[in-house]
C-alpha cells in the first residue's frame, strides 16, 4: 500500500510494518480472474517501463522435475517493490494426488529491502497465467465465440475456463478433453453444478480429434512433449491458447497449427523457451519476424490483433515475472486495505 508525501511523490507506507504471510483461503478470496485481467490491462504498459525482470532461472532437478526463480524490482516510487517467485515443478506429482506446480511468492519494500509479504505463488501463478490468457482472448478471440475447448483438466484448466469466459461472455459451451476421461467429466460435472456459469454447459470427452473442430476457442494446459492439437484440425477463425510448454522438449501443437495461424506471444521469452515455437523456427515452418507481437502491444494498441473472422490466431505464453509482480502488488495491496 503507499502513501503521498509532501511533494506528491508515492512512497511505500509499510516501512513499519510487519511481514504478512498471505494464504491460499485469503488470496483466492481477493483475485477474480476479472479483475486480474483488469488490472494487467491498466497497469502492464507502464509496469514494463520501470520493472527489471531477468530472465528467469531454471534448473534441472531431474528428468522431470524443475526449480524456478523469478525475480523482478522496481525502483519507483509509483511501484515500491521487489518480488521473487519460487516455483518447483514436479509433474509427477499428479499420482500423489499434489499440485505438479507448487511455490511462494516473497514481496519485499524496493526503499528498505523490508520483507512486507509472502504468499502461496501455485495459486497466484494459477490465476495471474490464466488471466494472461483471458486478456489476450479479449483481443484474439472472435467476439461471437461461443465454444470453448479446454485441452487438460488439471490444476490450471478451471482457472483458465473463469478467465476465457470471463474475457469472452458470448461463450456458451465448454467441452473438456483430457487423456484420462473419467477426469475430464469430472470436472465437467463440478463446473457444471456452479452457480457462477448459469447459461453455460459442460461435457468431457476422450477423442480429441473430434472436439477440436469444434473449438471456437482452443486453451491447451499440459506438460505434452508431442502434439496434440493438429493444426489441420483447427476450425477456421478460431483462437489457439498455448499455456503448457515452457521448455524446448515440451509442445501442444504442430507446425501445421503455427503456420496457420498469425501468432502472438506474452512476451519474448517464448521465442527461446517454448517448444513450438523453437522447433517452428529451427524447422523453417516461421520467422521470427513473422511473429505477430506481444501482448503488451495488444493492449496499448501498437499493433493489430486479430484482422478477419477467418484468420487463426495463436498465442503462446510462457508467464514473466512481470505479471507475477502486478498479481503480487494487486493481492498485497487490497489485503492491507482490508
Amino acid at each position: 500500500m503507499a502513501a503521498m508525501t509532501k511533494k506528491g511523490e508515492t512512497v511505500s507506507s509499510n516501512i513499519c510494518c510487519s511481514p504478512v504471510f498471505i494464504s491460499r483461503e485469503s488470496l483466492c478470496s481477493i483475485l477474480t480472474h476479472e479483475t486480474l485481467m483488469n488490472h494487467f490491462q491498466s497497469t502492464l504498459p507502464k509496469a514494463l517501463t520501470i520493472l527489471q525482470t531477468p530472465i528467469r532461472q531454471h534448473y534441472s532437478l531431474s528428468s522431470s522435475s524443475s526449480l524456478l526463480l523469478m525475480p523482478s524490482w522496481s525502483s519507483s516510487p509509483s511501484l515500491p517493490y521487489i518480488g521473487v517467485k519460487l516455483v518447483t515443478h514436479f509433474p509427477q506429482n499428479s499420482s500423489l494426488n499434489l499440485p505438479g506446480v507448487q511455490g511462494s511468492y516473497v514481496l519485499f519494500n524496493s526503499t528498505t529491502g523490508q520483507t512486507l509479504a509472502s504468499m502461496d505463488s501455485t495459486q497466484l501463478t494459477l490465476y495471474r497465467t490464466s488471466s494472461v490468457s483471458g486478456l489476450a482472448s479479449k483481443f484474439l478471440a472472435r467476439p461471437d465465440c461461443e465454444v470453448l475447448l479446454m485441452v487438460g483438466a488439471g490444476a490450471l484448466a478451471p482457472h483458465l475456463i473463469r478467465a476465457h469466459l470471463s474475457a469472452v461472455p458470448t461463450l456458451r459451451k465448454v467441452i473438456i478433453w483430457n487423456r484420462t476421461v473419467e477426469k475430464a467429466t469430472t470436472l465437467a460435472q463440478k463446473l457444471s453444478q456452479s452457480e457462477e456459469f448459469a447459461g453455460v454447459s459442460f461435457e468431457g470427452s476422450g477423442s480429441l480429434d473430434e472436439v477440436v473442430t469444434l473449438g471456437d476457442i482452443v486453451s491447451c494446459a499440459t506438460n505434452s512433449e508431442t502434439p496434440l492439437v493438429k493444426g489441420e484440425w483447427l476450425k477456421s477463425g478460431a483462437h489457439l491458447d498455448l499455456v503448457g510448454s515452457f521448455k524446448h522438449s515440451m509442445m501442444e501443437c504442430d507446425d501445421e497449427a503455427i503456420r496457420r495461424g498469425k501468432v502472438f506471444v506474452d512476451n519474448e521469452a517464448a521465442l527461446v523457451e517454448a517448444g513450438e515455437l523453437v522447433g517452428a523456427f529451427d524447422r523453417g515452418v516461421i520467422k521470427r519476424d513473422e511473429i505477430g507481437g506481444c501482448l503488451v502491444e495488444l493492449v496499448r494498441g501498437d499493433i493489430l490483433g486479430r484482422s478477419s473472422s477467418e484468420q487463426i490466431t495463436v498465442f503462446k505464453s510462457v508467464g514473466s515475472a512481470v505479471v507475477d509482480m502486478l498479481a503480487a502488488q494487486l493481492v498485497y495491496e487490497t489485503y492491507t486495505r482490508s
